[in-house]
């Protein structure tokens, strides 16, 4: 739990696509790096060395000083047992902790729900990009998923759309669109909350810009721009507990060298800026960041990239992480690899649960279905 009278906060931060794990985290003295990857391998003298043997990628200059700061934990060798090659089979099981089947609850929506069981707070929730992660998805839990913090709710400020009549008749037409289709009843009951729901968290949430100041100058990227907009909700006190984000493509099968620098370029210049904005503020304290990406890559390079592998890197940020490294860098030994992969050594589930227990003091069995091993960065 924070130690601190404020409620805690995560952030969580997607990277999309597979980022690279060993293009990340480089265990730069191992000659199985070199040996394995002639055209990825990063020049020694360019990289960022935090320890003997790891550095960073040269792009993450601003992570290394979060690093030196004491504010950052790395989460070696993270994934699940019989790992998926499929992005989309992979992210399912990272937002709903169901490997074993399809699963239809987001495990950010069993939190959001424990959190606020009553709904009352519709920005209890808060999403920052297009459409509903399906990590925050859970039936009869409010969700608000911002595109644009800057033009959200700008609907709420047209005259004929203000007042309750005239937004109960809009509402009514989004059901009439789509009741030929999917029926009435139930569904059509939650469509129309829904639809409220939305209403209502434009109505709030649209002040935060408004309220917002800050001599932290963003990057005009997409994740710069989206962890201001998170940076700005937050400071406006509304109450917002999980924040999400995503960033990408990672997945760099071709021309990784310049595509994997421009990404972390824009990542590790956006965190910054995002913890240097809360500190600015006293409000970095009750913040923490969660990062994970679906799966690492190939261990061999294909020329101008790698494709698509197994175990990963996850990274945890902020004044309340107990930083350092956690788990075993996965062997690169070739009898050690599955089918030319990295073989993950830690449940992702463990990862979430460490979140959801130590940090945020929910149950965290249910919200991942079943127990997993903690560990100590919170």
């Amino acid at each position: 739990m924070a130690s601190t009278k404020k409620d805690p906060v995560l952030v969580v931060l997607q990277l999309s696509g597979a980022n690279d794990y060993l293009n990340t985290v480089v265990p730069f003295t191992n000659p199985l790096y070199r040996e394995n990857r002639p055209n990825l391998g990063l020049p020694e003298d360019q990289l960022i060395k935090f320890t003997d043997d790891l550095a960073f990628h040269p792009s993450m200059g601003p992570v290394k000083d979060l690093w030196d700061q004491g504010q950052m934990a790395i989460i070696h060798g993270i994934g699940y047992e019989n790992s998926s090659r499929s992005h989309f089979r992979s992210m399912d099981i990272w937002h709903t902790c169901e490997p074993d089947k399809v699963g239809t609850e987001g495990w950010l929506g069993r939190v959001i729900r424990d959190l606020d069981p009553a709904g009352e707070n519709v920005l209890k929730g808060v999403n920052f990009g297009q459409g509903l992660p399906r990590a925050m998805a859970l039936r009869g839990v409010p969700v608000t998923s911002v595109s644009d913090l800057a033009s959200y709710g700008v609907l709420t400020d047209i005259p004929a759309i203000g007042a309750g009549e005239e937004r109960e008749q809009m509402l009514e037409l989004f059901s009439r669109v789509y009741s030929p289709a999917i029926g009435t009843g139930m569904t059509m009951d939650y469509l129309g909350q829904t639809g409220r729901d939305a209403l209502k968290g434009a109505d709030i949430i649209k002040t935060a810009p408004e309220q917002y100041s800050s001599t932290i100058e963003y990057a005009d990227n997409p994740i710069a721009k989206s962890l201001k907009s998170v940076a700005q909700v937050h400071l406006a006190n509304l109450g917002t507990q999980i924040f999400y984000t995503q960033y990408g493509s990672f997945d760099t099968h071709f021309n990784q060298l310049p595509t994997h620098a421009k990404l972390w370029t824009d990542v590790s210049g956006a965190v910054s800026d995002f913890f240097a904005d809360l500190r600015e503020h006293d409000a970095a304290d009750n913040v923490v960041m969660l990062v994970f990406t679906e799966f690492g890559r190939r261990v061999q390079d294909n020329g101008t990239g790698c494709d698509h592998g197994r175990g990963g890197v996850a990274f945890a940020l902020g004044d309340a992480v107990n930083p350092g490294m956690y788990g075993e860098y996965p062997s690169m030994k070739a009898e050690d690899l599955f089918e030319g992969d990295l073989v993950p050594s830690y449940d992702f589930r463990g990862f979430y649960s460490t979140f959801a227990e130590r940090w945020l003091g929910l149950d965290a069995k249910p919200i991942v279905g079943g127990e997993f091993e903690q560990m100590d960065f919170l």
